[in-house]
């Protein structure tokens, strides 16, 4: 089950590796292509003078040069995915089975690598780097791609589209193919920024060559966009209004953080939260939830309720009693046992404390005392 829990892990890097791949072969198609026309122009195919042939030889070596540089870029792209893939592998193969009393230690990179996806999310690089370095675990979290989507994000939260227009043109491929509303939403938000300065004939202009491209996807939007030039910015008319409010900012960091996920293979939630969750299900109950939950229970933290909201309840055919001083199950072979004061523990810890005391017990949570001849013996049905 471990196994199956961490292999996520690596279809990331593996994601990335194809399309590096990918990449690499229309980059050798490429010069495949030039190659020719290279054999092409010097064999005088084409029946030009020599200074035009020259010069046509001179553009396939800029060429040439350009996609050489491309290619040894994307090489050490590939190399540096199959180190992930290689460690990542390696970290699922020696993980093995928990040992029965090392379960600590043995869960350890594995709640760091989670504390570690969970903070960078929350765009904590500099805490999450820090965690990684000391736990060594570098290879088996995605540092690198979010180190990137940092600089977008705080650009963003500046009010500038630049480095997220610029991110989108490096992914337009694969933004277009799944449909991606984040660059047209980026050219609106720079449109209105132009209104909002008053540049009216910047912003027409503006709409003209980025926006009207988009009108086959997207017309209801643009043009209440476009009727911005007749509002202006501070207008009450509520569809207008909403166009100018700095919400529309933290709306695009999370659409951006929703395509960087979606580009890289990563789920949309923090794997903390997801195994948290998972945890959660398992012990949520009608009873969790009421004022008089028990204090033991993790769900009577606001944080851990707000996590399980939306969760089903779980399914519990038998109930288990667990003992709050040794955490055993009390069954008919440690039956539970009543003190005087309604709390219950199990028979085999009340008799070891009677034993170190003389006879008497005393309540861990409330601090009272009495015989061990006044315990009663409670029954399950």
């Amino acid at each position: 089950m471990s196994a199956l829990l961490d292999a996520s892990t690596v279809s990331v890097p593996f994601e990335s590796l194809k399309r590096v791949t990918r990449d690499r072969k229309y980059a050798v198609e490429e010069v495949e292509g030039l190659l020719k026309g290279v054999a092409a122009a010097a064999a005088g195919e084409r029946g030009d003078s020599e200074g035009a042939t020259a010069a046509r030889l001179d553009q396939y070596v800029q060429q040439l040069q350009g996609l050489k540089r491309k290619l040894e870029a994307t090489a050490e792209q590939e190399d540096a995915e199959l180190a992930r893939c290689r460690a990542r592998l390696a970290h699922l193969r020696d993980l093995g089975a928990p040992p029965r009393d090392g379960q600590v230690a043995w869960n350890r990179r594995r709640v760091d690598a989670l504390l570690v996806d969970h903070m960078l999310r929350c765009g904590h690089n500099r805490a999450a780097a820090a965690l990684a370095a000391s736990a060594g675990i570098q290879p088996l979290v995605e540092l690198h791609i979010f180190a990137g989507a940092q600089r977008v994000v705080e650009a963003l939260r500046a009010h500038d589209c630049g480095l997220a227009l610029a991110w989108c043109e490096e992914h337009r491929a694969r933004l277009r193919k799944a449909r991606s509303r984040l660059e047209f939403k980026l050219r609106v938000q720079e449109f209105v920024e132009l209104v909002r300065a008053g540049q009216q004939l910047e912003a027409i202009a503006y709409a003209r060559r980025h926006l009207a491209p988009w009108a086959g996807q997207y017309m209801q939007e643009l043009q209440r966009a476009a009727a911005l030039l007749a509002f202006q910015a501070g207008t009450l008319c509520t569809p207008y209004r909403q166009l100018f409010e700095d919400q529309r900012w933290a709306e695009l960091i999370e659409l951006f953080h929703q395509e960087l996920y979606r580009l890289n293979s990563l789920p949309p939630t923090s794997l903390l939260s997801i195994h948290l969750q998972a945890g959660l299900s398992a012990l949520k109950t009608p009873l969790s939830l009421a004022d008089s939950c028990c204090r033991e229970d993790p769900l009577h933290l606001p944080a851990f309720r707000q996590l399980a909201e939306g969760l089903p309840y779980a399914r519990h055919v038998h109930s288990k009693l667990i003992c709050a001083i040794t955490r055993e199950l009390m069954d008919e072979h440690n039956p539970p046992a009543a003190l005087p004061n309604g709390y219950v523990y199990s028979q085999k810890a009340l008799m070891e404390m009677a034993a170190a005391n003389s006879g008497r017990i005393t309540c861990p949570r409330t601090g009272f005392s009495c015989d061990v001849s006044e315990l009663r013996r409670v029954y399950i049905s």
